[in-house]
């Protein structure tokens, strides 16, 4: 119980709503930049799993060719 009556000094609710503006502009920045990072991370991923493919085709027909 103390700890929580030491945190509660830095909880701050300000009268003035119009204080919330700068955060929700910076929670939407970022927020924007985590969607637009994870599509990236997911394109790149798939390509290189197409490249992964490849490879393992190549490395079959390889094989077959080997010991035909």
């Amino acid at each position: 119980m103390e700890t929580l009556a030491l945190l509660m000094p830095f909880l701050y609710f300000p009268e003035d709503k119009s204080e919330y503006i700068p955060a929700a502009f910076s929670f939407l920045f970022f927020m924007i930049l985590l969607v637009i990072t994870f599509r990236w991370i997911v394109r790149y991923s798939k390509r290189e799993e197409e490249k992964t493919k490849d490879i393992e085709e190549r490395i079959k027909k390889e094989r077959e060719n080997r010991h035909l």
